[in-house]
């Protein structure tokens, strides 16, 4: 038999917190079309990821991966920095 790999999410955000050790809190924005009325609104979702080695600072923007459940609420991964915060 063929081996079946499934494909990860990713996700592109920005970094909001780095307080915790090897953690951060990255902020994914996205436009979703309002039901009724057609109109796109702004909503966002606030991910903890797995930043093993600190690198990542507020206001960067990065891209997160989907892994195994590392803690209560951590199951993302940070894949790479995309851009780096001024």
């Amino acid at each position: 038999m063929s081996e079946i790999t499934k494909a990860r999410k990713t996700r592109t955000g920005s970094v909001v917190s780095n307080r915790m050790e090897k953690s951060v809190v990255v902020r994914v924005e996205r436009k979703v079309r309002h039901k009724l009325y057609g109109k796109f609104m702004k909503t966002c979702v606030k991910y903890l990821a797995d930043d093993p080695e600190n690198r990542c600072n507020i206001g960067d923007t990065v891209e997160i991966e989907e892994c195994r459940p590392l803690s209560k609420r951590k199951r993302w991964r940070v894949k790479n920095i995309l851009e780096q915060a001024v």
